[in-house]
């Protein structure tokens, strides 16, 4: 019969770190292809009102945003504190919501343009005369398709 020996101190070999980088990699990979950018700095702060009966947009290439609210912390130096509209990246007046709209309808294909909506972020607190004005100019720049941004209620 053969005898079988034992060898004294056997340690485990190193765990090989070759394919690290690659895994690393891959994962960075992965969330810069999945993430998106920010489209737009946000220059207004604001609470969405709470709706019972909320619904997705179903195309979101397709919508253009107004923020309207309080400055910032950083802004209110500058603006104070009164609401203020906000289109892209810069605060603008009822007035400039024509040529918005214009701009933005043209940056859409021929046949998205009849479809194009326009949702209003205001916050919660804002007066009621700075929406309608808002609205009355999107009605002069013939954009009838307006959705409220809103937050969903748990209740009634």
């Amino acid at each position: 019969m053969a005898v079988m020996k034992k060898k004294g101190n056997k340690t485990l070999p190193p765990i090989s770190t070759a394919s690290l980088p690659d895994v690393i990699f891959m994962i960075l990979f992965f969330f810069m292809v999945s993430t998106t950018m920010r489209e737009q700095e946000l220059l207004v702060r604001y609470k969405l009102p709470e709706a019972t009966e909320v619904q997705k947009l179903e195309k979101k290439s397709l919508v253009s945003y107004i923020h309207i609210g309080q400055p910032t912390l950083a802004m209110q130096a500058k603006f104070g504190t009164a609401p203020r509209i906000q289109l892209n990246d810069s605060y603008k007046t009822t007035k400039d919501i024509l040529d918005f709209v214009a701009a933005e309808r043209d940056k859409l294909n021929e046949a998205d343009r009849a479809s194009m909506t326009i949702c209003l972020k205001a916050d919660e607190k804002t007066k009621m005369g700075i929406v309608t004005d808002v609205k009355q100019e999107l009605r002069r720049a013939n954009a009838l398709k307006i959705s409220y941004a809103a937050s969903k209620s748990l209740g009634y």
